[in-house]
């Protein structure tokens, strides 16, 4: 069975910076009927459990380190067995959050094999650190967690984020995938790239 794409969506609180922000979060399982691989784990390890439904999780994969998209990784780990992987950059956000150690870091590169499919992690900096996107190339998806939206790139007016660095990684990282590429984001619908390219100098006057 071709691996397919599924999505939970768990509510929280988005906290930094002294704020505290009500959230919808978009949890992405990708996998077959035996196996699956977790991409963000905010705020509600049972809803994901859950929607896993006994299958072998191949892996956690965290996109970036606020704890709207890490606060659910330990619990879900523990209770599934998998490894949390997590971008190094963003380790002063996880160690807001946890107490210990995610277990793998995650690099610019690094593939991850589920049910027949292989994801390559994309460094994006710049609405974190680490922030990091997912492609998968035969599912024709990017899993952009907080880099890209419908409607533009993610938020950057907050401690460790950088709006021309998030604007240099869509251009040239995300933009360059095929213009079909559906989007599958941290929050909210799905896009394609082909349907924001048009977009990206009207992001730069808005952000400027």
């Amino acid at each position: 069975m071709a691996a397919r794409v599924q999505k939970v969506v768990t509510s929280g609180q988005f906290e930094l910076d002294g704020g505290s922000w009500d959230v919808d979060n978009n949890v992405w399982l990708v996998g077959d009927d035996a196996e699956v691989l977790v991409i963000d784990a905010p705020h509600d390890a049972p809803a994901i459990l859950d929607a896993i439904d006994g299958r072998t999780v191949v892996a956690i994969v965290l996109t970036h380190g606020h704890n709207d998209h890490v606060n659910a990784a330990v619990e879900l780990g523990k209770a599934t067995g998998a490894q949390v992987w997590f971008p190094p950059e963003d380790r002063m956000l996880w160690d807001a959050e946890h107490d210990t150690a995610p277990d793998q870091e995650l690099h610019s590169g690094a593939t991850f094999e589920v049910a027949g499919t292989t994801l390559r992690a994309i460094s994006t900096p710049g609405h974190s650190p680490g922030s990091t996107c997912l492609y998968a190339p035969d599912l024709g998806v990017v899993f952009s967690g907080d880099t890209l939206f419908n409607g533009g790139p993610g938020a950057t007016g907050r401690s460790y984020s950088d709006f021309d660095t998030i604007i240099d990684s869509i251009r040239e990282r995300l933009l360059t995938l095929p213009d079909e590429t559906v989007v599958h984001t941290g929050h909210g619908d799905d896009t394609t790239i082909g349907a924001e390219k048009p977009h990206l100098d009207e992001w730069i006057t808005r952000g400027s």
